[in-house]
């Protein structure tokens, strides 16, 4: 069994016809029919059910599957992180992060992890959490830092921290002027900014989310790209905005910032890496992630 056999089985599964696979794989259909009876006497077991039409995969079809697309997704991530490697003179650690991320103790984390491999060339990009997954399943990042839950089987996440949320509101604001914590009820009747407008699911799914489970719903105002247009929106007078507590450090005349009642109400703080990935330098990285 080679990589070929896998490719080859895969598109078949895929296209569940072994002439459009033959088509997309630039090769005859007679030979890939070969490649196909040669795993399946590899493997000892019969994968497709060529009766049927279309083609459908028998259950160690299915099973073999699930592996072999494993298997070959590791393929293209190690020959992305190579080819990342062999273009700099230095090893290259990519790490995604979402922007309220940086208010907190992200910058700690990345100097601790400077020092830990002064060796390693450290490049941050600026992304949402899911296209931080995306990032990673393709090798263009090594580590995402967000705050969005979901399973991935290809993708480990440890939350590291559950951090509390806050409202920014304009400094004249009525909440403001009364210097107690403001309710979720209360904000009912406010206008909401939300962000990131795009990809869904997102941070703004998120604090969403924390008005259900309350059964509440928000008036959604405005829905923006980036966390530093909600706050301006917030400056204007526009609306008001759940952050999280960390961003208070991104100080402005204009804004304020009030704690909530509802305890519960919270972001999480979590590391993605991909599962497969035992490298020295992830370990380095979560052994300084410990920080936040």
């Amino acid at each position: 069994m080679d990589l070929r056999h896998l490719r080859y089985f895969v598109m078949v599964a895929r296209e569940r016809n072994f002439t459009r696979a033959a088509e997309l794989l630039h090769v005859t259909q007679p030979p890939l029919s070969r490649q196909i009876q040669q795993l399946e006497e590899d493997l000892g077991a019969k994968l497709f059910e060529r009766d049927s039409r279309p083609v459908t995969l028998t259950a160690a079809g299915r099973f073999f599957y699930e592996q072999a697309v494993q298997v070959l997704d590791r393929v293209e991530e190690m020959r992305a992180m190579m080819e990342r490697f062999v273009k700099t003179e230095h090893p290259t650690f990519v790490i995604g992060f979402v922007a309220s991320t940086l208010y907190g103790s992200l910058p700690e984390v990345i100097r601790h992890f400077r020092a830990a491999a002064p060796e390693v060339e450290v490049r941050l990009l600026e992304m949402t959490t899911l296209e931080q997954i995306t990032a990673l399943k393709e090798g263009r990042i090594d580590a995402g830092f967000g705050r969005v839950r979901f399973d991935d089987p290809a993708i480990t996440r440890t939350i590291l921290r559950e951090e509390p949320l806050v409202v920014a509101a304009p400094t004249d604001h009525p909440l403001v002027a009364r210097g107690t914590p403001v309710s979720l009820s209360e904000l009912v009747a406010e206008p909401l900014i939300i962000y990131p407008r795009s990809p869904r699911p997102s941070y703004a799914d998120q604090v969403l989310s924390v008005f259900r489970d309350h059964g509440l719903k928000p008036r959604i105002a405005h829905e923006v790209r980036e966390l530093q247009t909600a706050i301006g929106l917030v400056a204007s007078q526009a609306g008001v905005c759940l952050v999280p507590a960390s961003v208070q450090r991104l100080r402005r005349d204009d804004v304020a910032y009030l704690p909530l009642v509802e305890q519960d109400a919270k972001s999480p703080i979590i590391i993605s890496q991909r599962a497969s990935d035992r490298s020295p330098n992830i370990a380095r990285l979560l052994e300084a992630s410990h920080l936040i």
